[in-house]
């Protein structure tokens, strides 16, 4: 029957040691890969996908030609449980073989949990400066922010895989609709003209003045693209005007529609949190006559409106931060500026899983092992 050949697949031993090689055969191939392809990209296409897509370079398609991580684990993690039952079963003799499984099916579920959960972004602060967010390495978003009323501004924020998307986009705080009519991943702008560069087809604001180049994407771990788009404000009238939009201008572009102004940026996403950190004090000193660091560490106010929290912490390199779910680590400094410190803020739901899932295989290899040798230990009493 089709069901007993499918639980004979699954529960397989064979099935374990082919998802284990090809394992091992993507993590090889996979940090080959990082050499032209970039750590980011390789972890996306390679160990967050279910298949590995190959195509020839400048053809519009893509085949299947090896399984990635997520297909593995999937397949791993319904290989274990199923031959966990198969196999052992339930029992007080099973209960050592019972947690190690269940520490390995908690590990492997604690690392999707990681990868799909948990978010990775950054702090710089400046000494006497205070901030209630951090923005990621890596991703941008455009920001439409209302600042017709002085006392406060109203924020409507717009992920690149929206404008990467070219497609109208609106939002019920929004008088108007926007248009993506150019998305470009990485640029260079120039405020003259030059070599490969075309006028910006802005017709708006700052974005009119420049030329335009988009640049190839990089791979480079310090370095980093800067996308630019090109964008249309519509409304029910008519076209508002185009404007170009990159975190290479850094004069603030505004729209006025109705006695009301609008600030357009395209900047990094950012986390917004419902404290803020001030920086009083950044330190890095280091021992005479080397680089090794005597003292890395920042010390933060951590400001809280809603319960009236206000307090100092000292966040060093192997003392970090946990506050709000989330974890703040001395990352970086400034060379340019001795008084700014570079925190890394890490959200992970996930982060005790691994610890548990330890405990686990720990304590059932434990309970399998003393159970064996008192078996055999009786065993041997008796004879």
């Amino acid at each position: 029957m089709l069901l007993d050949r499918l639980i004979a697949f699954f529960t397989s031993l064979k099935l374990t040691v082919v998802c284990l090689a090809l394992a091992m055969v993507l993590v090889f191939i996979g940090t080959l890969a990082q050499v032209d392809m970039g750590l980011y990209k390789v972890q996306a296409e390679f160990f967050r996908s279910f298949f590995i897509f190959w195509g020839p370079q400048g053809a519009g398609w893509k085949i299947p030609v090896f399984p990635g991580g997520y297909l593995i684990g999937g397949v791993l993690l319904i290989n274990l449980i199923a031959a966990h039952f198969a196999r052992f079963g339930l029992g007080k003799d099973k209960i050592g073989t019972l947690l190690t499984h269940g520490g390995l099916v908690l590990l492997l579920l604690g690392q999707l949990a990681t990868d799909m959960l948990s978010v990775e972004s950054g702090m710089r602060l400046r000494e006497g400066q205070t901030k209630n967010y951090s923005e990621s390495g890596r991703l941008t978003e455009l920001a439409v922010v209302d600042v017709s009323d002085p006392r406060t501004e109203k924020v409507v924020a717009i992920p690149d895989s929206l404008l990467a998307a070219r497609k109208t986009i609106s939002h019920p705080e929004l008088p108007f609709a926007i248009y993506v009519k150019r998305f470009l991943p990485n640029s260079s702008l120039s405020d003259r003209p030059e070599a490969g560069f075309e006028k910006s087809p802005a017709t708006q604001d700052a974005g009119s003045r420049v030329w335009l180049r988009e640049e190839p994407k990089v791979t480079k771990m310090d370095v980093r693209d800067v996308p630019a788009a090109v964008i249309e404000l519509r409304t029910p009238a008519g076209s508002l005007g185009t404007w170009l939009v990159s975190e290479l201008i850094n004069q603030p572009q505004s729209v006025t529609l109705d006695d009301r102004t609008w600030q357009l940026a395209l900047r990094l996403r950012r986390y917004y949190k419902p404290f803020a950190l001030q920086l009083l004090k950044f330190s890095h000193d280091k021992y005479p006559g080397s680089d090794i660091p005597r003292n890395f560490s920042s010390r933060v106010r951590v400001l809280r409106a809603d319960t009236g929290e206000d307090r100092e912490v000292l966040i060093k390199m192997n003392s970090p931060l946990r506050y709000g779910g989330e974890t703040f680590y001395q990352a970086g400094y400034d060379e340019n500026d001795p008084r700014l410190t570079i925190l890394q803020v890490v959200r992970n739901p996930g982060w005790l899983t691994p610890y548990v899932a330890c405990a686990l295989v720990g304590v059932g290899l434990v309970i399998q092992f003393m159970s064996h040798l008192i078996e055999f230990l009786s065993k041997r009493r008796t004879a």
